[in-house]
């Protein structure tokens, strides 16, 4: 027979294989009656069980009073047991989960700020590190990250013109501390200094300068008081880069300022081409300066030596006039002489003979004969008669004077 079949006196235990072979006389608790005729308990008896024991886990017994005097109560077999063991396990528990949830990791891009009722610890780097939860709070702050800002407005200039201009500020976290603590709203702040900035350099610059040539200057001088402004505040943001993105005239007369804008390139560029071909035209110049002023420096040099020449010459001649005044004068006429008719026709006349030659002295040197002679006088077409006249005329008054000359010396 099973041992949970029916029978054996109505004490189905009396067979459990798990009893030990029966109840114990000293167990008083009696039997309950099965709900289904003898057949595996239900879920009901189940769930009433395991009541009863956590119940028993709080100091009470399953549906009967416990005694809570002394904060123990008897357990089925008549243990006592401690009403404190739960909560001191929970109290155990939560302090586990608060202590594991006091972990955090720190990105390597990041910084900590790590507050302790509000109040500033310290500023942790990457890693993993613990604080107490609900005592310590951290604040992650990414330092790497280069964040941007725009900005377009419309201001006046130092000439009284209203000029529209759009920037953009590139900047980053540098202190994590000022960044969270000093100021509410960094963003905010760096947007009305950035503003601030930009108008004081632009009030300081003439609107062509912003329009035209002077962007790289204006962006430079905006960076340099836009970092003064947030270094006293003290942020904690440092600038990155300052673009200057565009400058414009008011629309209402942004039509007059492309056209004003177009007549100063036209006149650029006419003046890079007068440029052009005064460099193409200055050293030409230049090279024909200096040829003509060393042709007259070698001209110069030429006439003084000439000069010198001559008057050295002179002085010779002076001295050997000194010496020999009679040879000296023979020798300068024949050389007068000689440099006259080297340059100029000459004619031979022989009037004892009745002939008449008219020859070039170079035509005497080649000895061409009496033939070439009566040719070249009948080509000149001179008879005897005015042979005669020009003797007369020309070498009587020589000779009369080379007479005169020999008498007087």
């Amino acid at each position: 027979m099973a041992w949970n079949e029916p029978g054996g006196g109505g004490n189905n235990n009396s067979h459990d294989p798990w009893s030990g072979g029966g109840r114990r006389d000293d167990d008083k608790k009696p039997d309950r009656p099965s709900r289904n005729g003898g057949g595996p308990p239900d879920l009901d008896e189940a769930l009433k069980d395991i009541q009863n024991k956590l119940g028993g886990l709080f100091g009470k017994r399953g549906g009967k009073g416990g005694n809570g005097g002394n904060g123990s109560s008897p357990d089925d077999n008549g243990h006592k047991r401690n009403a404190f063991a739960l909560p001191a396990l929970i109290v155990v528990v939560l302090a586990g989960v608060w202590f594991a949830s006091g972990f955090y990791l720190v990105d390597q891009s990041e910084r900590g700020v790590v507050l302790r009722f509000g109040k500033y610890t310290e500023t942790v780097g990457p890693g993993l590190h613990w604080n107490a939860p609900f005592v310590d709070e951290v604040r992650e702050v990414n330092v790497t990250k280069v964040r941007s800002l725009s900005q377009t407005a419309s201001m006046l200039t130092q000439d009284e013109n209203i000029v529209k201009v759009k920037m953009s500020v590139q900047y980053v976290v540098s202190n994590p501390r000022d960044y969270i603590l000093n100021v509410r709203a960094p963003e905010l702040s760096l947007e009305n200094a950035t503003d601030s900035a930009l108008r004081y350099v632009a009030g300081q610059t003439v609107m062509n300068d912003i329009l035209t040539s002077g962007r790289e200057l204006l962006a430079s001088n905006v960076t340099t008081r836009l970092q003064s402004y947030l270094n006293a505040y003290g942020v904690g943001l440092q600038l990155k880069a300052v673009n200057v993105e565009s400058t414009s005239a008011p629309d209402q007369v942004q039509d007059a300022f492309d056209d004003v804008i177009r007549a100063r390139e036209d006149r650029e560029r006419a003046i890079n081409d007068a440029r052009g071909y005064a460099n193409s035209v200055l050293p030409q110049a230049r090279g024909q300066a200096y040829r003509i002023e060393r042709e007259a420096d070698i001209y110069s040099k030429n006439a003084v030596s000439r000069a010198q020449g001559e008057a050295n010459r002179f002085l010779s001649l002076n001295s050997a006039y000194v010496q020999a005044p009679d040879i000296t004068r023979d020798r300068l006429y024949l050389d007068t002489m000689s440099d006259i008719f080297s340059h100029t026709g000459k004619a031979l006349v022989d009037l004892t003979q009745g002939n008449a030659l008219i020859l070039p002295l170079d035509g005497l040197e080649s000895g061409t004969g009496s033939a070439s002679s009566s040719q070249a006088s009948s080509s000149k077409g001179v008879n005897l008669d005015e042979l005669r006249d020009i003797s007369r005329k020309v070498v009587e008054p020589v000779r009369q004077q080379y007479s005169t000359t020999r008498e007087g010396r």
